[in-house]
């Protein structure tokens, strides 16, 4: 009831100063049939000017700055990419034996409307992914993720995240992938269990890196050309991609 004892005290203070400046209208001028009348005009604009107010325009207003705060986390996604992410995608898409069912949907092209985006995705959410735990380079991986942990748990810390749960979770399974394979003295003595459990860690990381991937490229394509043209050529699933442009 205290954090509330402000509010009430200032609505009383404007409800009385309302009064009291009616009271001297009325003392001066003798007219109450002119302040009624102005009274219920202004009384009948309240809903107007409550719809105006708290629905269009706060809706208005809402709707620009959750973009702006999207495209700020597009931002922190893109960093994400650069110092991580693409590299990953990278590794596990040549760890995966049967990447090859989706590669071509994979195969981003300049010509994809935010349709094609979607059905993609769709289709992709069939896709048992996967890496052959034989042929991952565990002390590489362990190496290239201990050198970014900083950099992650500055992406983790950035409060922009709270718009975007699926990215979230995306660093959340980098980080514990992260923190696993710096857990283990030797990753090269370990029993089978531990591969199955790690390739389980991996396969978590692999699924949401993929989707995130997809969407951030759709992003790209509608709003930077120039980068989506930069990530097309250095696509991870594309084993002839080269910055170069030709």
């Amino acid at each position: 009831m205290k954090r509330f004892s402000w509010q009430i005290l200032l609505a009383s203070l404007l409800i009385f100063l309302s009064a009291l400046f009616y009271f001297i209208h009325y003392a001066v001028f003798h007219d109450a049939h002119h302040i009624f009348i102005y009274l219920v005009g202004d009384i009948a604009f309240v809903p107007i000017e409550v719809l105006l107010v708290t629905v269009i325009i706060h809706q208005l207003l809402s709707t620009r700055e959750k973009n702006a705060r999207m495209e700020k986390l597009n931002m922190v996604i893109g960093a994400f990419f650069s110092e991580v992410g693409t590299r990953l995608l990278t590794y596990f898409s040549d760890w995966d034996p049967k990447l090859d069912e989706i590669r071509k949907d994979l195969m981003v092209a300049s010509d994809w409307s935010q349709e094609e985006f979607l059905r993609v995705d769709k289709r992709l959410r069939k896709y048992d992914y996967g890496v052959d735990i034989k042929k991952v380079d565990l002390e590489g991986l362990r190496k290239f993720l201990g050198e970014r942990i900083d950099s992650l748990l500055r992406l983790l810390e950035n409060p922009t995240l709270l718009e975007h749960e699926s990215f979230t979770q995306l660093l959340w399974a980098v980080f514990h992938l992260a923190e696993e394979l710096a857990a283990r003295e030797d990753v090269h003595k370990l029993p089978a269990s531990d591969h199955a459990h790690l390739a389980s860690d991996i396969k978590r990381v692999y699924v949401l890196l993929v989707h995130q991937w997809l969407n951030y490229m759709g992003h790209l394509k509608a709003s930077f050309p120039y980068l989506f043209s930069l990530a097309m050529r250095t696509n991870p699933f594309d084993q002839e991609a080269s910055p170069i442009v030709q």
